[in-house]
């Protein structure tokens, strides 16, 4: 079975677009809450929630975070940069798992793998640091070789392979089938080097078709889809219904 991460950061924008100058993060005319979206999102079916806690804080808060835990039912998987402050933030707030990204003010959203080769020694060490406090750490990569492997030298446990390009060809057959034989080749490697390999990015219900044709693939981690789909349809459904597709 394909595992299903739902990642709850555009419940969190969509709430900041209106209420970012709030002193609250929830509650009375303050709308919607990603915590009460990421426990729904439980309940539907998802198998662990991801959260981004970025350097500007553009829409996931800490308290967001502190809120989910309290009565989280699955596992909170925090993506953070390797900044030393968004490290020690991570360290405090104890997730189950923790996936490194990369970070630029000027992106709407993440775009594009982080550089692991680029930043072999400083990464290591926010891995090991991770790893004492008995938090498995994953790096956002896109499927490169040496980004694979430099992962694996630094003793994380596993990776989450970028799929944006993927989405991004998906109607062009030439190119969807070149960008899906990359993350082939990618999860191949990664698992022959002893990797967990998650995939993420740009996946929605017409290109999970070919995404989950990566069935090596532990888990997917799906946010900006099954939040649009939600405002349609209810976000027990849009949970559910991709749970079904990966799956089918």
């Amino acid at each position: 079975m394909i595992l299903l991460g739902v990642n709850v950061d555009h419940v969190a924008t969509l709430r900041q677009a209106r209420y970012r100058g709030e002193p609250n993060t929830f509650g009375g005319f303050v709308e919607p809450d990603p915590a009460s979206m990421a426990w729904q999102a439980e309940d539907a079916g998802a198998d662990g929630i991801t959260m981004h806690v970025r350097e500007d804080r553009r829409h996931v808060q800490v308290e967001d975070v502190q809120r989910y835990l309290e009565r989280k039912k699955t596992r909170l998987n925090l993506e953070v940069s390797l900044s030393a402050e968004m490290v020690e933030l991570a360290l405090s707030l104890k997730p189950d798992s923790v996936c490194l990204v990369p970070e630029n003010r000027m992106e709407v959203t993440t775009e594009g793998g982080l550089d692991v080769v680029g930043n072999l020694g400083h990464a290591q060490e926010v891995v090991h640091a991770f790893t004492q406090q008995g938090i498995p750490t994953s790096m956002f990569i896109d499927p490169y070789s040496d980004q694979l492997e430099a992962s694996a030298k630094i003793g994380s446990p596993w990776v989450e392979l970028h799929t944006g390009s993927f989405a991004r060809g998906w109607g062009d057959p030439i190119k969807q089938k070149e960008e899906l034989s990359k993350l082939m080749e990618g999860m191949k490697l990664g698992r022959s080097l002893g990797l967990q390999v998650n995939a993420g990015h740009g996946i929605n219900y017409q290109n999970v078709e070919g995404a989950k044709k990566l069935s090596g693939v532990t888990e997917f981690n799906i946010g900006h889809s099954i939040i649009s789909r939600s405002l349609q349809y209810g976000l027990s459904e849009a949970v559910s219904t991709m749970r079904k597709l990966l799956n089918s």
